[in-house]
């Protein structure tokens, strides 16, 4: 009897330990956890790719990472845009951008046209698969031009186009269907793409188009793009006259998409404005980017190598605004006697160094 109740106690005590034992590892596991989301989880920084121009903020809920701008690489990124200018023009000085700002962190290159045409540009031209291993190819080039800064590729829609007739409402320019914008996403999509909703407002004016295009503008991907030319502030039919966007149109743009990026929490958003002449675009000096929306003035002219040399140099170079692009057009730029279209290297000799590429 007293050897059982001797190994029911040491029983008892070996039970008592049991316990002893699995609450110390349950503590040094909370303590193990505690230390890690201290030290690991809870603010580090973690380098992105130079390709994003942001450092990594990782906040106590590791699902919601906070992008930093990377304010050194975007000034030596700017300084190298501006292309050893002396003038003082470039680069451009304005606000920083917010963090998950694309420019001046990559280079853009975007097809440019409409489903419904092939005449509008190559977007339309091809088949979808040959329209993207061409524009595969020329990104290539572009990252062979200049290694240093990686390539963006883009599909560049016309959203809105100018027409030569009244049409609904008398505003000489037709809305393509949502669907139709839908199909150029998924295009996008497959090359891990941007995509840039173009408008081309006729009689209309961009107040009244571009709230309409606010469902694809709150995707992160989605961009916008406005033309002067088929602006047509006195009335006259598009294609009968050069239009005209003033600053305060453009302004509005920028505020609204402003505004979306902040209550939709997205990456600054970039506004592409075409130009070939002066007049397209009126008191340039007021336009003004915000940190939310990036603005590219594109010289959309064709011809010769002289004459959009000449074009990009008279209302690009000596108006700036913030960022420059330059348009290339792979039949047009041929029309005129011995022209050709300019190749990578040659566009990367201006002043500023265009960082979006459009190709037609």
């Amino acid at each position: 009897m007293q050897i059982l109740q001797k190994t029911t106690e040491r029983l008892r005590i070996t039970k008592k330990n049991q316990y002893r034992l699995f609450f110390v590892i349950i503590l040094a596991a909370a303590a193990l956890f505690c230390i890690y989301n201290l030290s690991g989880a809870n603010g580090l920084f973690h380098k992105a790719s130079a390709a994003t121009g942001a450092d990594t903020v990782i906040g106590k809920d590791t699902a919601l990472a906070i992008p930093v701008l990377d304010t050194a690489d975007y000034i030596r990124r700017m300084k190298l845009l501006s292309n050893g200018d002396s003038s003082g023009r470039w680069p451009v000085k304005r606000a920083y951008p917010e963090a998950g700002a694309i420019l001046p962190f990559k280079r853009i290159v975007a097809y440019y046209g409409n489903l419904y045409s092939k005449k509008m540009g190559v977007l339309g031209e091809y088949p979808t698969n040959e329209m993207l291993a061409k524009l595969g190819a020329e990104v290539n080039k572009w990252e062979a031009a200049d290694s240093t800064t990686p390539v963006q590729p883009a599909l560049h829609y016309i959203a809105a186009t100018a027409q030569g007739y009244p049409g609904k409402g008398n505003k000489y320019r037709l809305r393509m269907p949502a669907k139709q914008i839908d199909s150029v996403i998924r295009m996008a999509a497959r090359i891990n793409g941007l995509v840039f909703l173009d408008i081309q407002v006729g009689l209309s004016t961009v107040e009244d188009e571009v709230p309409l295009l606010e469902p694809f503008l709150k995707l992160p991907q989605v961009h916008l793009g406005i033309d002067p030319e088929f602006s047509m502030k006195t009335g006259k039919k598009p294609g009968t006259v050069i239009g005209t966007l003033d600053a305060a149109d453009i302004n509005f743009v920028i505020k609204y998409l402003s505004d979306l990026v902040k209550a939709n929490h997205l990456p600054p958003k970039i506004l592409v404005v075409h130009r070939f002449t002066q007049a397209m675009v009126t008191n340039y000096r007021k336009i003004q980017p915000v940190p939310q929306v990036q603005v590219v003035m594109d010289m959309d002219g064709w011809g010769g190598q002289s004459k959009k040399l000449t074009t990009y140099r008279e209302y690009i170079y000596k108006e700036p605004v913030e960022f420059s692009g330059f348009k290339l057009f792979y039949k047009n730029d041929f029309k005129e006697a011995n022209s050709r279209m300019l190749t990578p290297p040659e566009v990367l000799k201006l002043k500023p160094r265009p960082i979006y590429i459009q190709y037609q």
